[in-house]
């Protein structure tokens, strides 16, 4: 036998004993194998949507529905539906979700009281964060001239009769409710010398008011001012 025989016979021994030995590595079953995945083909339901489900948009129930009735079956409480009032009501709601118009006559009761008697005792720095900037300027003419004439007011606030929403209405972001107030106060003015010049020190007055009450939607400030006044005696 030649050297190139031997040499030939040498790795054809070598190359069976490597693949059996890749066999007894490589090639045996254990049935726990994972199937071949398919690179380029649909991908498995057990391991994601199916072709037709990829990348499409889930869109969820709206919430907001729900929410919108219950706001609006508080103002149907408040103004009998379908009245121009409850249909202006509801506009005002769908633009400021917070409005409740029985929680705003609330809150209009009790600025109306607090604007008064503190215009009555000249109390600038509470007119100023109640009034819008035009009205605190007739606010605070009005009491400029009477410290000018010496004149002093004394108020008894007695309570509050009515207060009705009026008119509610949308300008674009800015909302606007009117209230009619019917008041009873004492209320007496003298002048320098100690003098009654207007007023009763006494009896009970009514007065009957149109205030008007506005309001950024946007703002974050829940705040009411008060932009208009209109006395109806």
């Amino acid at each position: 036998m030649g050297a190139n025989d031997f040499v030939t016979i040498f790795f054809l021994v070598a190359a069976v004993l490597i693949f059996f030995q890749l066999r007894s590595v490589l090639g045996r079953r254990t049935g726990n194998e994972k199937p071949p995945r398919d690179l380029y083909g649909s991908p498995d339901s057990a391991t994601g949507p199916t072709a037709p489900d990829a990348g499409k948009v889930v869109t969820l129930p709206r919430r907001d529905s729900a929410e919108d009735e219950d706001r609006f079956a508080a103002i149907d409480a408040f103004a009998p539906a379908g009245t121009p009032l409850n249909d202006s009501l509801r506009e005002l709601s769908k633009a400021d979700p917070t409005f409740n118009p029985k929680e705003f006559v609330n809150g209009a009761r009790m600025a109306y009281e607090m604007i008064v008697m503190a215009f009555a005792d000249g109390d600038r720095k509470a007119l100023k964060g109640l009034l819008s900037r035009e009205v605190y300027e007739g606010f605070d003419a009005a009491i400029t001239e009477r410290e000018t004439k010496g004149e002093k007011v004394k108020s008894t606030f007695v309570g509050i009769d009515k207060a009705d929403i009026v008119t509610a209405e949308m300008k674009g972001t800015e909302a606007f409710v009117t209230m009619r107030i019917v008041s009873q106060m004492i209320s007496a003015t003298y002048d320098k010398a100690g003098a009654l010049i207007d007023g009763d020190a006494e009896a009970v007055a009514e007065i009957s008011d149109l205030w008007t009450f506005a309001r950024d939607s946007r703002s974050r400030d829940p705040n009411w001012k008060l932009v208009a006044t209109e006395s109806e005696q």
